[in-house]
Formats: structure tokens, sequence, C-alpha cells
């Protein structure tokens, strides 16, 4: 799974490295056993972005995206979305439209609501923007795919957690609380994220019906 992770965002041809941030030896002896790039961080770090934060701290470089490694299906478009997004912007992220009412009320399920200029207003576990069941008319789901500039991630760092970010286990509220814009591109791109076993029969199939 994280090889064919590794290989979508090579084929978009936009980053001059590729580096897998992992503390589990296992996914560091994969990732060099098929010729990729793996650095150990610190198993104490408690998020994506502290984490890629500890591999680029010292690297010379201008910005970052952080790719989830359990989502085998990632958009090559959407990631270079998010490329030439970072030209205009210090924080990038995206979100979709999503009609199940379920995943409105799930708390696993994050949604985000952003203003007329794609600027993110909020990002909750809970339904928002609040509405009534008879006039439910879908949301828009957060997808976990960040862009930021090196200085802002290192503003992030040093604010430290904030209570927004801890009430409802969402780090990109730092931002927000340290009012910063975190910009949003609208995708059609539905994440499939591999958490459990079963998931990846999901995938297998996925995958079977593309190349059927």
């Amino acid at each position: 799974m994280i090889e064919r992770v590794y290989r979508q965002v090579a084929q978009t041809g936009c980053f001059a490295d590729i580096i897998v941030a992992t503390d589990d030896e296992r996914i560091f002896n994969e990732v060099v056993g098929f010729g990729g790039i793996a650095e150990m961080t610190d198993m104490t770090i408690k998020s994506g972005s502290e984490r890629v934060w500890s591999v680029i701290e010292k690297k010379d470089c201008e910005a970052v995206i952080n790719i989830q490694g359990d989502e085998p299906l990632i958009s090559e478009n959407l990631i270079r979305e998010v490329y030439r997004a970072l030209g205009e912007n210090h924080i990038v992220s995206a979100a979709r439209r999503n009609d199940s009412h379920e995943d409105f009320h799930s708390k696993n399920v994050v949604k985000v609501v952003f203003d007329k200029n794609k600027q993110a207003l909020y990002f909750s576990r809970a339904p928002i923007p609040f509405c009534g069941d008879e006039w439910f008319d879908g949301f828009f789901q957060h997808i976990g795919i960040y862009g930021y500039t090196k200085k802002m991630l290192q503003n992030f760092i040093r604010a430290g957690i904030s209570q927004l970010e801890k009430a409802e286990n969402l780090e990109q509220l730092r931002f927000l609380f340290l009012g910063e814009k975190i910009h949003i591109i609208e995708t059609d791109y539905i994440s499939y994220g591999v958490d459990v076993p079963e998931d990846i029969e999901r995938i297998e199939k996925i995958l079977r019906g593309k190349h059927a």
C-alpha cells in the first residue's frame, strides 16, 4: 500500500523529494526495499504536521505537501491542484461535497465550512452547518491533504496545541486559532483510507473495477 501511494505521488512530477516519515521500522524497511526514501521519526509525535516538521526542519525547502500513506487511491490531480495553490496561499487543504446524512452525523467524518473565497471558517466532527433533517442538502467533507509553507509550519509547531484543537482532536484548528487562512480546494475525489483490514478488500474491488 505504501509503495502504491509513493508511486502515485511520484507520477505527479511536482516534488524535488518524496520522503516517507514513519515511526515504524517495518514501513521504513519496506520503503527502502522498493527504492524509496524514508526517515524514522520519534514515536511520541502526536500529529501528522508535527511528523512532517521533524523531517523538514533542517532541510532547504520552501513548502511541503503532507499526504497520508494509507490512501492508495490518492488523486494525482488533487495533489497537483494543492501544489499549484501553494503558489498563492500559505496553507492549502481540500474538501468534497457529501450527500450522506449518516456521514453528516458521524464524528469520524470531519466537516468544513468556508467563505466565498474558499477560506476555511471552521472544521468540526459535529454536524456543521446545523440544519434540520427535513432540509438537509449535503455538506463539505474535509480531506486530509495539507500543503503549507515551511514558515507557516514552523509557526504551527512553535504555537503548541490550542484549546480548539484539543477539543475536536483536529490539528488544522491550530492554524485557525492563530488567525491563519486555510485555502480549500473543492474536489470530486473520494477519500478511501485504510484503517482496518476490511478496508483493503474495498480498495482491491475498486482497483479491479478500474482495470476490468
